[in-house]
């Protein structure tokens, strides 16, 4: 009897932590549709499954690098196969869910700390360009890619880079801003068609490709196509953020 009293009163716990967080989101302003619609509602559900459990947002983020470099690390030690394209995937989805609950957790908590969101930020950095160089190291190790081909990841690592410090340090600024003068700056505005226009940039979206790892040549085609598709986004975006920054006047 006091078994099933101590999982139900768990799963009401789980079911108050779930319905909690509905109202604790950060705006979904920009997210591509991968990280809107699937990425964010998983990684509820992780942050919900840690506050029962009593986690903290740093050990949230310790499991999600876990599973994100666990990931990578495949990518580069194993052959490319259907099997181990099936347990890069997985592993990577995995942890880029929980790289979205520990912030959940964190606001479902009473708020982060600068510490947890450095310790964020340094984990997704370095997430970025050890997963394209993974892919670098795999293609020249077991792959009859071309020797050109090779140039794509190294491609990808600078765009994927110069794109997520970029977001960065536009909410960074946007935010010393608002210190500094108490008026808020205005987000830029979510609508569904653009999180499906800008899918191709998705983190999560990269995360599923690597399904493909058992047809070498097909991943290696999709992945051109999301470098280009990427550096797109990086060549239209740029002039924007510094138009906007240069909004914001001085420091």
């Amino acid at each position: 009897m006091s078994t099933n009293s101590g999982l139900q009163q768990r799963q009401v716990t789980y079911s108050r932590s779930l319905s909690e967080l509905q109202g604790a989101q950060k705006s979904s302003a920009g997210a591509p549709a991968y990280s809107r619609y699937i990425n964010r509602p998983l990684g509820r559900r992780f942050a919900a499954i840690g506050h029962v459990m009593g986690a903290t947002p740093n050990q949230v983020t310790a499991v999600s690098a876990l599973f994100t470099y666990a990931g990578i690390a495949l990518i580069a030690l194993l052959p490319p196969s259907w099997w181990s394209g099936l347990a890069v995937s997985s592993a990577l989805v995995v942890g880029y869910a929980l790289d979205a609950a520990d912030g959940q957790l964190a606001r479902l908590r009473g708020g982060g700390s600068l510490s947890g969101e450095w310790l964020d930020h340094v984990v997704d950095a370095g997430k970025i360009s050890a997963l394209h160089l993974a892919v670098l190291v795999g293609a020249a190790r077991f792959t009859e890619l071309s020797p050109g081909w090779l140039l794509v990841p190294i491609a990808f690592t600078l765009i994927a880079n110069v794109t997520f410090f970029g977001m960065i340090l536009n909410g960074l600024l946007r935010d010393r801003h608002t210190a500094r003068t108490g008026q808020p700056v205005e987000r830029p505005r979510t609508s569904t068609l653009r999180s499906l226009l800008v899918i191709p940039t998705d983190y999560g979206l990269l995360c599923l490709v690597f399904l493909m790892l058992g047809a070498p040549m097909v991943f290696g085609g999709i992945y051109l196509v999301l470098l280009l598709c990427a550096t797109g986004f990086l060549v239209l975006a740029l002039p924007k953020w510094y138009r906007d920054m240069s909004q914001l006047g001085s420091l």
